[in-house]
């Protein structure tokens, strides 16, 4: 035992300038903190803080070996996987006491209330404002009588102010808000009112003319439908402006929410999964709290400022908000991502923290150059999907900024951090996080679609540098909790048997790789969904709706590459109907007003025929792999073409300029 604690106190100089992680609003740890560094990973695994002389020994000399083999990461590799099962912790402490956000919101406003909370444009709301609106939208639910304890509310509006103060509202009468991204309409609007049970509807004003085309459908759902309007004319379409102004702002009692839990539903975020329309993953009160530990589990501090111009319906934008609650932080809201005025905007209201997506950082380094490029006080980006090129560039110009990459799912029940700052990379594949938090990269066919398994009917990993599927064990601790009201496509998102008999892991639907160096990179995603401008695209979807263009009969919808580009741009392989001609302009026409920018196919492909299998199934492989140049393709192909709004022939002079960026996709 003596030699045990001799090797600790060697460790403890070589680290004792290592920085300690916070403990989330619970108290602060100091940087020479030992014992949150050095407890027994092995004690942490079985919950139990006994020593006992194998367990010290064990880690004791792997850390030992770490330092004297000067692994750059080892320290670092300890202190991640310390950092989450300290989050695990504290998010079992807050079920055990039922503390939510909301509390820590509540005690913010007591202890900070003059401190801003958001600043969007030219107003500044403080936390003892966000608590009077969000008091005032809570009591007008409640007086207009449509609202209950446990009941959903659609929120259908953009990235402002008001978005955070409905759902704060919501949660303080004990109710969930379903966040409704802001492009769907028509029959995407009515899908996801459904699966999330939603007995009401807040609209946006401008999006009125998009809750009109559903009207009907909603009135026979018997949904309350609000506009956050001082007024409406719409029969059976409420203002609820005038009614938020004129109802109280005294503080809303406990006792309205005192059912909820940290099981309760907190939120419904919307993903496209791998297939089909687009599902409802149910996001706890709980679930929030692991969203929201990822700004400190990066580097965020209580004295940043946070800048925010992702979408709020987004968990990416929404973790923002809650994550600046933990922080009691400030956020900068914008309702749009502007690449020309991201600086002017960080200078103004000294932003050090922003959050990313890689096209963000790609259209900000394709901005013309300025003197002032490096005139900000931002320290530290968190984000996911920036490429290594735009990474390098990104630095070079922008100055000395610390990204931290991360990888999850909405629905997922794992996560990833860069916290190496290895340029491309996702995170580390180590010894330790693995045990603590199991996960595989596995073998997986990409033709059949499913993850290649060996004579006993078991999965098998993959080797260095091969890419294969991710796949991380559902547990107790990290559940997966699927998606509201749509068994089939959750039970699809389970993979059985894997390594042993009996076993249950959550398929992420991603292709990742692992390099000599156990980093961790980004391959590919599985299945009918591909990524283009940072939103999911969900193939069966935008196929549906091309088919009820009047000239088209049938449409395959997959992903291509361009170069330049993050993601995939969408391309259709259609045939037409009997006896008609493809018109471009009508099908221009169809796309633009039954679906969203992101999922527009870029390029068209008129085919004889399509390919199927014996069962039927669209063949992607080879429109994929054969993509859009026409040099090699003798079938017509077309281009969106915007300025024109038009789908115009795609010639080679037309692809040249494409990829050569000429032409903007």
């Amino acid at each position: 035992m003596l030699y045990c604690k001799s090797l600790m106190q060697l460790i403890w100089l070589f680290t004792s300038n290592t920085k300690c992680f916070s403990t989330f609003g619970i108290s602060q740890c100091s940087s020479s903190c030992s014992t949150c560094l050095f407890i027994p990973l092995l004690c942490l695994q079985q919950d139990s803080c006994e020593t006992n002389m194998l367990v010290w020994t064990v880690c004791a000399a792997l850390i030992a070996c770490g330092v004297l083999l000067r692994h750059s990461s080892f320290l670092q590799d300890v202190q991640f996987v310390l950092t989450k099962i300290k989050v695990r912790r504290f998010i079992e402490k807050c079920v055990q006491t039922n503390y939510s956000i909301l509390d820590r919101f509540l005690e913010l406003v007591k202890t900070q209330p003059h401190k801003p909370f958001v600043y969007f444009k030219d107003e500044t709301f403080t936390y003892r404002d966000a608590d009077v609106l969000s008091n005032k939208v809570a009591r007008a639910f409640l007086q207009a009588g449509c609202v209950k304890e446990g009941d959903t509310v659609a929120l259908f509006l953009g990235n402002q102010p008001m978005f955070l103060w409905l759902w704060l509202g919501l949660v303080k009468i004990g109710c969930a808000g379903a966040l409704l991204n802001s492009n769907i309409r028509s029959k995407s609007l009515l899908h996801c009112l459904n699966c999330s049970g939603a007995t009401t509807l807040v609209a946006a004003e401008d999006l009125l003319d998009a809750v009109k085309e559903v009207l009907p459908h909603l009135h026979e759902q018997q949904i309350n439908v609000f506009i956050l309007a001082d007024r409406c004319e719409v029969t059976g379409v409420k203002s609820f402006i005038d009614k938020m102004n004129q109802a109280s702002s005294e503080p809303i009692p406990k006792e309205l929410r005192s059912h909820l839990t940290m099981q309760s539903p907190a939120a419904y975020i919307y993903t496209s999964g791998t297939t089909g329309l687009p599902k409802a993953a149910l996001i706890t009160q709980g679930r929030v709290w692991t969203m929201s530990l990822l700004l400190p589990s990066s580097g965020v501090n209580s004295k940043d400022v946070i800048y925010d111009t992702l979408p709020l319906y987004h968990s990416t934008g929404f973790l923002v908000f809650t994550g600046a609650i933990e922080r009691g932080i400030p956020v900068v809201l914008r309702s749009k991502f502007s690449a020309s005025q991201f600086w002017d905007d960080c200078r103004k209201y000294n932003v050090t923290v922003i959050q990313y997506i890689g096209e963000i950082m790609r259209y900000l380094c394709n901005t013309p150059q300025k003197l002032t490029d490096k005139n900000h006080k931002v320290r530290l980006a968190v984000g996911n999907g920036i490429r290594a090129d735009v990474w390098r560039d990104f630095v070079r110009r922008f100055g000395e900024i610390q990204i931290r990459e991360f990888y999850g799912a909405t629905e997922g029940n794992f996560a990833l951090l860069n916290y190496s700052s290895k340029m491309g990379a996702l995170g580390r594949h180590t010894f330790l996080h693995k045990m603590f938090f199991p996960y595989a990269v596995i073998k997986y066919d990409i033709d059949k679609e499913e993850p290649l398994r060996d004579s006993s009917g078991f999965c098998k990993e993959v080797q260095r540098g091969e890419p294969g599927l991710l796949v991380t064990k559902i547990t107790a601790k990290a559940p997966f909790i699927g998606y509201v009201r749509d068994m089939k496509q959750t039970e699809k998102k389970k993979l059985r048997n894997v390594f042993k008999k009996g076993d249950l892991y959550f398929n992420t639907g991603d292709l990742l790789r692992i390099d000599e160096d156990n980093f961790m990179y980004f391959h590919d995603r599985v299945g009918d969904t591909f990524r283009w401008k940072g939103e999911n695209v969900a193939t069966a979807e935008v196929a549906d709706i091309l088919a009820l263009a009047d000239c088209i009969k049938e449409a395959n919808v997959y992903g291509v590459k361009v170069p330049g580009q993050e993601g995939r741009a969408g391309m259709a392989a259609v045939t037409l109907r009997d006896g008609l001609k493809f018109d471009s302009t009508a099908v221009f026409k169809h796309v633009e007003d039954f679906l969203p920018s992101y999922a527009r196919p870029r390029f068209l492909r008129i085919q004889r025929s399509l390919d199927i299998t014996g069962t039927f199934k669209l063949i992607k492989t080879k429109v994929v792999e054969q993509g859009f140049n026409p040099n090699e393709i003798t079938d017509p192909l077309y281009f969106l073409n915007e300025k024109e709004k038009n789908y115009t022939p795609l010639t080679p002079d037309v692809f040249d300029s494409i990829i050569a960026g000429d032409v903007k996709i």
